[in-house]
């Protein structure tokens, strides 16, 4: 039991690990550099490149999670036990700090080198397009909820097979195209960890909403779907 626990855990931290540093660090290396073409859609783009190939990867070890709000979710929607909860959110929140940790090294190994919002997650003022703390607030909310509809429905057993991840990783990179303007993209708690710990100061102080929408919205997500999309059997 406990050595299967190390491996769902270990793939967890990797898959996270992965989520993080790719989809963040398409947004600090790359997009920081016009020239190079990556833009707003490309960091969509490595979001969910990140998730299509960390499911594939490490899904059929730990059900490729990479997010504490999906975790959460799936316990509510009836997929995961409740009681793996805590160390499926220490791996991840640890895999993401430890992304982050590597990005902050690679991006200040110039001369010169400034890391700006370091791809942290903010409103108000450190929203990207400047909106407040209620836009903020009701997009994560709504986007995580979406976020695990189409997650549970994508993994359900009537799922066409083998599909799942592109859907999920299809999903994600649209939720960035979505959001990237009003909170650069969390609906993740440990996405928006790892880089906060490293970038400025109000990242920090703003944290609590990108743990605190997300959770709300997985499990606003995940009761819908028991209560008008799951199974017979499931609900």
């Amino acid at each position: 039991m406990a050595h299967s626990n190390l491996k769902k855990w270990s793939a967890e931290f990797l898959g996270t690990f992965w989520l993080t540093f790719g989809g963040c660090g398409s947004a600090v290396l790359a997009a920081a550099f016009p020239q190079l073409g990556i833009g707003f859609t490309g960091v969509s783009l490595a979001f969910g490149l990140t998730v299509l190939t960390g499911a594939y990867a490490f899904g059929p070890i730990s059900g490729g999670h990479f997010n504490p709000a999906v975790s959460l979710g799936l316990a509510i929607g009836g997929r995961f036990r409740a009681a793996e909860l805590p160390g499926y959110v220490i791996a991840q929140v640890l895999g993401a700090v430890a992304a982050a940790g590597v990005l902050y090294l690679v991006a200040t190994g110039k001369p010169g080198a400034e890391v700006g919002g370091f791809a942290t997650n903010g409103y108000g003022a450190h929203s990207p397009g400047g909106y407040g703390l209620m836009a903020a607030l009701t997009i994560e909310v709504v986007l995580t909820a979406v976020f695990l509809l189409v997650i549970l429905g994508a993994t359900a057993r009537r799922a066409a097979g083998g599909f799942g991840g592109l859907a999920i990783g299809l999903c994600l990179t649209l939720i960035h195209l979505i959001s990237i303007p009003v909170t650069n993209t969390s609906v993740n708690p440990a996405r928006s960890t790892g880089p906060a710990l490293f970038g400025p100061s109000i990242a920090l102080e703003q944290l609590w909403l990108f743990w605190l929408a997300p959770l709300v919205g997985a499990a606003l997500g995940a009761l819908i779907w028991r209560a008008l999309l799951a199974d017979d059997d499931e609900g």
